[in-house]
């Protein structure tokens, strides 16, 4: 696949690791504005660096936007009188509807919206995507790309911003939990780096259980709670200090946080 990520930050950086990995590319086109921010990149094969959108449009098929959203609408007017039949723009910005690319670039484009997150650098992306009418004829693109990046669901767009709290802040969020019990094993007497090696496997572990069984969570903890034993004592403290509530509280109050920074996009 002839790819183009534009606008080459964090997440382009992380997609553009995953790609090249994976050997997803026939050629790779990363812009940036500053090229010695993306210079790691450099003598990948069949990769380029450039400053210049519209080399990479040129040269590609697929368009992955991963802009600030301020700049988004300028670089799809630059670019819009370069748009073909066969490209397919990939936007990965938070809260910029499929009305508004459409209204730039028109509606006969075909124009998904993806939100993955910062795990697609290994290949473990958990990857909403949703489309325009025209982009469902090419929604298998998107998928087939994302799905070796991790996992990929279509979604309705109306859900793209609850998805961006539970799949992209959700990455910081598990890392919280993470540190938590790093702290926790230290303070019960590992070092460092063993309690976050412990931690981190056990995350891994828990999530892996769910993922090929199938079980919901209170099938896998029924299994290691007994009768007055250390786990129950420990579930139910933290309930008893609100570990539940505070993290739906803060995913919801996530939620709220994006649909305000979508209403002042408006």
């Amino acid at each position: 696949m002839k790819i183009a990520i534009i606008g080459t930050g964090n997440l382009g950086k992380s997609i553009a690791k995953g790609l090249i990995t994976t050997n997803a590319i026939t050629s790779l086109y990363l812009t940036k504005r500053n090229l010695e921010e993306i210079s790691e990149f450099e003598g990948y094969k069949n990769v380029f660096l450039t400053k210049d959108n519209e080399e990479a449009v040129q040269n590609s098929d697929i368009l992955i936007f991963a802009v600030q959203p301020r700049h988004f609408e300028e670089i799809l007017i630059n670019i819009k009188a370069l748009l073909t039949d066969k490209h397919v723009l990939i936007s990965t910005i938070t809260g910029y509807s499929i009305d508004r690319i459409e209204g730039i670039v028109g509606s006969d484009r075909f124009i998904i919206r993806s939100m993955p997150n910062t795990a697609i650098a290994v290949s473990k992306s958990m990857t909403c995507l949703c489309s325009n009418e025209q982009g469902k004829k090419r929604i298998k693109i998107a998928e087939a790309i994302f799905n070796r990046l991790g996992t990929s669901i279509s979604i309705p767009e109306s859900q793209m911003q609850a998805a961006t709290v539970v799949c992209a802040s959700g990455i910081a969020f598990w890392m919280r939990l993470i540190r938590a019990t790093t702290q926790a094993a230290i303070q019960l007497g590992f070092d460092a780096k063993e309690a976050q090696e412990l931690a981190m496997h056990t995350c891994e572990g828990a999530a892996s259980l769910l993922i090929h069984t199938g079980n919901h969570p209170e099938e896998e903890i029924d299994k290691v709670t007994t009768p007055k034993g250390c786990t129950i004592e420990g579930l139910n403290e933290m309930e008893h200090k609100g570990l539940s509530s505070s993290l739906i509280q803060g995913m919801v109050s996530s939620f709220n946080k994006i649909n305000n920074i979508r209403k002042e996009q408006l």
